[in-house]
C-alpha cells in the first residue's frame, strides 16, 4: 500500500442543488432497486419542502476549505478533490479530472465514518467504477479507514451533547435522557457488515461504541441507542427502535425531556434536518417533551483536524489516534475490500 500521496479525494453521497435535480437524483440513488415511481415522488417532498436543495454539498464544500487550510498548517501540500456517487461532481468525473491534472496517487476520505455496505463497501465500488471509467493512467486510490473512535470525532460529539443539555430548560435537565440515533440498515445487511471472520453486525457494533465513548465522555451512565430514515419496505426487518417510535415509548415511562445526537451522521444534511429537526422535533412537542438535538461534527473545526489526521497516518508516519474496542477496517487500495467476502452487498442496499 502506498505511503505518499499527491491529492485528496473526499467521496461523498451526493445530492440536489435545485427542484429539477430531485427525481434524477433519487433515480441515481434508487437505480437498479425497482422502488415505484410513487415513492420517489414521495422522499421527492422532503427535499422540496426545502427548495430542492440538499445541504450535504455545500457543507462538503466547507469541510474540503477546511481541510485545505488545515492541510497547509500542517506543511502538507495536498489539493482535495470532491466527488460523490449520485450527483454532481460524480466521482467519475472528479477522478478523470484528477488524471488530467497529473494526479498519480490520492488518498480518499469518504464521509462514512462506519463498517458495512453502505458505509464502506460502497465507497470501494465508487472507487472501481471512477477508476475503470478514466481507464489507463487513473491514480492510485487509497481510501483512509473507518473513524467512528477517532478521538476528535468524539470529543466534537461530546462538546455538542454538553451543548444541547443546556437547551433543555433547567427544571428537566436532572432528568434529561440521551438518545443517539444513525441510519437504520436492513437486518441482513447489518449481519453481513465487516470481515466474515470478524462475525458480522459491525455498523451497528460500531455504532453502539461510538455512543458508548461519547455518552461516557459527557457523564451519562444510561442511555439509549436507536434508528432513524429507514426506506425499505415494511416485509423486510430493518434496525429498530426508529426515533420516534421510542420518543412514544420515554413518554410512557415518565420521561418528560430528550437530548438526541445524531453519532451516525457526519453532517446536518437533509436526513438529519428531516427526520430529528421536523418528525421527531414534532412528536416530542406533541408529548409535551422537552427535545434537543446536538449538532453534528462536520463543521467543527476538529473535524477537518480528524480528517488531517487521517491522511498523516499514511503518508507522515502519523499515529493512530482511536478510543474503542470495537474493530475498524475500511483503508484499501483501488477498491479493494478488506477480506474476501467483506460486508456483502444486500439484495436492497441502503445507505446509513
Amino acid at each position: 500500500m502506498s505511503g505518499s500521496a499527491d491529492a485528496v479525494l473526499l467521496l461523498s453521497f451526493g445530492g440536489p442543488e435545485g427542484p429539477e435535480d430531485v427525481i434524477p437524483f433519487l433515480e441515481n440513488v434508487t437505480r437498479g432497486r425497482g422502488v415505484p415511481r410513487a415513492r420517489l415522488e414521495e422522499v421527492a417532498e422532503h427535499y422540496l419542502h426545502f427548495g430542492g436543495i440538499s445541504p450535504i454539498n455545500a457543507l462538503n464544500r466547507d469541510i474540503i476549505e477546511a481541510v485545505e487550510a488545515d492541510l497547509a498548517d500542517a506543511g502538507l501540500d495536498l489539493p482535495v478533490y470532491f466527488g460523490n456517487r449520485n450527483w454532481h461532481p460524480q466521482v467519475e468525473d472528479t477522478v478523470a479530472r484528477m488524471t488530467a491534472d497529473g494526479v498519480r496517487s490520492a488518498l480518499v476520505f469518504p464521509t462514512s465514518a462506519w463498517g458495512g455496505y453502505s458505509g464502506c463497501r460502497q465507497y470501494d465500488e465508487d472507487i472501481t467504477r471512477a477508476r475503470a471509467a478514466v481507464g489507463a493512467g487513473a491514480p492510485e486510490l487509497v481510501k483512509l479507514r473507518q473513524y467512528f473512535d477517532h478521538p476528535l470525532l468524539i470529543e466534537s460529539f461530546a462538546d455538542a451533547i454538553t451543548a444541547a443539555v443546556q437547551q433543555i430548560p433547567a427544571d428537566r435537565r436532572d432528568a434529561v435522557r440521551l438518545v443517539f440515533t444513525a441510519h437504520s440498515i436492513p437486518v441482513s445487511a447489518d449481519i453481513a457488515a465487516g470481515p466474515p471472520a470478524d462475525g458480522g453486525r459491525l455498523y451497528s457494533r460500531q455504532v453502539a461504541e461510538a455512543a458508548r465513548l461519547c455518552a461516557a465522555a459527557t457523564g451519562f451512565t444510561d442511555y439509549d441507542v436507536v434508528w432513524q430514515s429507514r426506506s425499505g419496505p415494511p416485509q423486510v426487518p430493518w434496525l429498530e427502535p426508529d426515533i420516534v417510535d421510542h420518543l412514544d415509548v420515554l413518554h410512557g415511562k415518565g420521561i418528560d425531556a430528550v437530548v438526541v445526537c445524531p453519532v451516525g451522521f457526519v453532517s446536518d444534511h437533509l436526513e438529519v434536518i428531516w427526520d430529528l429537526d421536523n418528525e421527531a422535533s414534532a412528536r416530542a412537542a406533541e408529548l409535551g417533551m422537552a427535545f434537543a438535538r446536538a449538532a453534528t461534527p462536520g463543521t467543527d473545526p476538529r473535524f477537518a483536524r480528524m480528517v488531517v489526521e487521517l491522511i498523516q497516518e499514511r503518508v507522515g508516519g502519523g499515529a493512530v489516534r482511536e478510543l474503542g474496542e470495537v474493530p475498524g477496517y475500511g483503508c484499501t487500495v483501488d477498491g479493494a475490500l478488506c477480506a474476501p467476502g467483506c460486508c456483502a452487498p444486500p439484495s436492497r442496499p441502503a445507505r446509513p
